[in-house]
């Protein structure tokens, strides 16, 4: 039995559940040959491994959330700048991690805890809970979560 596979990400789309809730569902194709050795049953937990979107140099606001500066009293050019960056003489540089501009996205990143909604054999396509990161048709690595003990 496999724990860990490769699959493509389909289409992210929603449905509902028996109460009527929304559920965001992700759709993802498995490869055929490997779809006879894993054994996967709905409401199993899995992590999701990919890379994100890309979105090329992007500025602060966008990067890393700020705010912007005030519209008004003066301030004609600098709505989406960062502001200060630094401080005086002392220590008369900038600190390393400070948050600025630049390349954002097409970073690894791993969601953990999604579940199992429905494994088609026939079709080998995988529905999970949730969204995963990367854009269509863009190849994850699925690791099976181990089950938690019971308390």
């Amino acid at each position: 039995m496999i724990d860990q596979f490769f699959v493509t990400k389909l289409v992210t789309s929603q449905t509902f559940d028996d109460k009527g809730k929304r559920l965001v569902v992700t759709h993802l194709q498995i490869d055929p040959l490997t779809v006879n050795r894993i054994k996967l049953q709905p409401g199993e937990l899995i992590k999701a491994t990919g890379l994100s979107k890309g979105r090329g140099f992007s500025g602060v606001m966008k990067r890393h959330g700020f705010h912007g500066g005030p519209k008004t009293h003066g301030q004609s050019d600098r709505s989406r700048s960062p502001g200060s960056i630094g401080m005086r003489t002392t220590p008369g540089r900038v600190w390393k991690g400070k948050k600025m501009a630049g390349h954002y996205g097409m970073a690894t990143k791993t969601i953990r805890n999604l579940k199992v909604i429905n494994f088609d054999e026939t079709t080998n396509i995988l529905t999970i809970s949730g969204t995963v990161p990367g854009h269509r048709h863009s190849l994850l690595k699925i690791h099976k979560l181990p089950k938690k003990p019971n308390a």
